[in-house]
């Protein structure tokens, strides 16, 4: 063998092309361009277990309450969509009927994190918040309806799923619906105030809103007044500020600080974080960052509780997709009408008959 030819080897041999350990020439490139493929077969077999476990994983966040099955048929009837004229059964196109979903922003402290941001104690979970969200046939204005938890009402008997049913309560704390009988009787309760069947049921709780804030970058508020309550932890001077998941909380559950101290002050500013919301969803191109995407997904999914017919990620999506005509400019928020208790001055009663006006609008 000739020094050439030893040089030659050195050149082609364990070190091979490119340092893959692979013979060169003509008998090599096969075996190059089949480890190639092997690599990208492999990358695409892990691409693809990855979406499936990301999509397993939200899909098994979701919890969900079989309220329909819970309430039967004594409830208010459904509403009834007009048939869509450029609907085909081939098409298969996104629903576009009118929707009543009940939304609750749940004060449980259960967990590490919903305990931080809120404190107190596990077992006294109530509905912090509570609206009514309906969508008009086409999907592209809404109208959100708050109803103040201090709200005396008349509490229906609700079904336990323990077995049996809680008793009738008259005057009672309208907040109080959840705290004895769960999404089940919270949904009885505003079905019975409003005479309006409700649709769907959506629930989140403290950790799962301030994730979604912090997954979208944060909200854009205008306060008109500063904002001092030690109580939700809340110290914010008037004007424009741009809140992480933790102040836009704070500014949910705050109270004291502003008005005079009632949960009527503090229904305006939740109003105006679903608008801020509603503006950051919309310019904020999640479908460009799958990396806050699933951010997003996750935080939501992770504190979400739902009935059974949005317990699914395709749900989910199949209803995001048909308000993907709906803008925040479009979407009006209002308080139900409501007037001092006569029994306490610290609570509020439906003034009638606005609000029944108000709910057969929703019809």
């Amino acid at each position: 063998m000739t020094g050439d030819e030893e040089h030659g080897d050195a050149r082609t041999g364990a070190g091979g092309v490119g340092g893959l350990g692979l013979v060169s020439g003509r008998r090599g490139r096969p075996r190059l361009l089949k480890a190639a493929g092997i690599a990208l077969a492999g990358a695409l077999v892990l691409t693809a277990a990855g979406a499936g476990w990301a999509y397993w994983h939200l899909n098994h966040n979701i919890k969900s309450v079989d309220i329909n099955s819970a309430l039967g048929d004594d409830r208010p009837p459904k509403t009834v969509p007009t048939p869509s004229a450029s609907a085909s059964a081939s098409a298969a196109p996104l629903p576009s009927g009118p929707l009543n979903i009940l939304v609750l922003g749940s004060d449980s402290r259960s967990g590490a994190e919903n305990a931080q941001l809120g404190g107190g104690d596990s077992g006294g979970a109530r509905s912090d918040t509570a609206m009514v969200v309906h969508i008009d046939e086409g999907r592209t204005t809404a109208t959100v309806v708050s109803i103040p938890r201090d709200t005396l009402v008349t509490r229906p008997s609700c079904p336990l799923t323990s077995g049996g049913t809680t008793s009738v309560a008259y005057g009672a704390m309208f907040n109080s619906a959840y705290a004895v009988g769960g999404p089940v009787c919270a949904v009885k309760t505003v079905e019975s105030l409003t005479n309006v069947r409700m649709d769907h049921y959506i629930e989140i709780d403290f950790s799962g809103f301030a994730g979604l804030v912090d997954a979208l970058g944060g909200v854009t508020v205008t306060t008109d007044e500063d904002i001092d309550d030690d109580q939700s932890h809340l110290h914010l001077a008037a004007g424009t500020r741009h809140l992480n998941g933790t102040q836009a909380l704070a500014l949910a559950r705050t109270r004291h600080g502003i008005g005079d101290g009632s949960d009527l002050g503090r229904i305006g500013l939740q109003q105006k974080l679903v608008k801020a919301l509603l503006e950051q969803i919309g310019s904020t191109d999640l479908l460009t960052s799958p990396s806050r995407l699933y951010k997003v997904a996750d935080a939501v999914t992770g504190s979400l509780t739902t009935d059974t017919g949005l317990d699914s990620l395709g749900e989910l999506t199949k209803l995001g997709q048909s308000l993907k005509g709906l803008s925040s400019d479009e979407v009006t928020t209002v308080m139900m009408p409501v007037v001092t208790a006569p029994s306490d001055r610290n609570r509020v009663v439906a003034d009638e008959p606005e609000a029944a006006e108000l709910w057969a609008s929703l019809k």
